[in-house]
């Protein structure tokens, strides 16, 4: 698909610039495949010619979200990130004694296409870039209706089940599109409940406080905005909890003193280098291939207090002759 695409590249992004222009680009059908881990998805993958013009639609609006978002929100966006999120995390337990952590059920296939519609129109102004972004949201209607049943919210009927809704996991709009549906409960929990210490990525939140019936009350009153959005959080994971029990954030386990990573990520990862220690034993991968992947995990563990979990995991795979390779550093 790429080969074909960049093989003629000058004739592929003119034919794709009149399109666009004349308002006839049509997305191409996806191409579906599941994902185990970190949990079960349907990721659904755009033509390369599509994806082309979700780069060129998010360079263009990017901008104009990117200065309304709030600092505490970390998902895909430029100098935020995994880390950063832990880390801040980290930062509000030192401080508040009491958190209240969220989700949203299968947020991707929950998102209502004409809400998210109505907070880009609100700031996208072009008619000719919000037809291009109406269809492209079309494109993943129902796109996971067999994951996802939704519920029926106050004041609807049957019909509500007909709404288009479902984002495609994969596509690079997706991501960008879920911060901006999103953003308006940001400004809720910051502006109306005056959390000052919130923080969100993509669509697992935290808000910290100095009691529990603030957070208590909280909970109550984001469950109802969230409903006004037709989304929907996992009550029963919404709880709030001491700090010092550890809060469960991006496949750690963060504390106010300290941090550690989730048990079951070090299971899937012991796993997971196994099969990469077996595969470049058996000469299916390089060497460096599977150097690569070992380096990726220090990298993202060494963010936790994780000396003793690295040499574990990884002394099975130090041996004299190559022993240099791997610094658990």
């Amino acid at each position: 698909m790429v080969a074909r695409f960049e093989d003629g590249v000058a004739d592929h992004l003119l034919e794709l610039q009149a399109e666009l222009a004349t308002g006839s680009y049509r997305p191409g059908p996806y191409k579906h495949f599941t994902i185990e881990e970190p949990k079960r998805r349907l990721i659904s993958a755009a033509p390369f010619r599509d994806r082309v013009v979700h780069h060129a639609l998010c360079n263009l609006i990017e901008p104009l979200f990117e200065s309304r978002f709030i600092p505490d929100s970390y998902a895909n966006r430029l100098g935020k990130g995994t880390h950063r999120a832990v880390a801040r995390c980290q930062a509000f337990s030192r401080s508040y004694p009491y958190v209240l952590r969220l989700d949203i059920v299968k947020h991707f296939p929950s998102i209502d296409h004409q809400i998210l519609s109505d907070n880009l129109s609100r700031v996208v102004a072009d008619g000719q870039t919000l037809a291009l972004i109406g269809k492209i949201i079309a494109s993943g209607d129902g796109i996971a209706d067999q994951d996802y049943q939704p519920p029926l919210f106050k004041g609807d009927d049957l019909l509500a089940w007909c709404r288009p809704r479902g984002l495609p996991i994969g596509n690079l709009t997706s991501q960008f599109w879920s911060n901006c549906h999103l953003h308006p409960l940001d400004l809720f929990v910051k502006r109306e409940l005056g959390c000052k210490a919130y923080l969100r990525y993509v669509d697992d939140f935290a808000l910290f406080a100095d009691n529990k019936t603030t957070l208590g009350e909280w909970r109550q009153r984001i469950i109802e905005r969230l409903a006004a959005m037709r989304l929907c959080v996992h009550e029963s994971k919404a709880q709030v909890l001491p700090v010092r029990c550890g809060i469960p954030w991006l496949g750690f386990v963060v504390y106010p003193t300290h941090r550690r990573v989730k048990a079951r990520k070090v299971v899937e990862a012991t796993r997971r280098l196994g099969e990469g220690y077996d595969a470049w034993r058996c000469g299916s991968i390089s060497f460096g291939e599977f150097d690569a992947s070992v380096q990726g995990w220090i990298n993202h563990v060494r963010y936790a207090d994780t000396w003793g979990l690295r040499t574990h995991v990884l002394k099975k795979f130090v041996w004299s002759k190559c022993s240099w390779a791997f610094n658990v550093n």
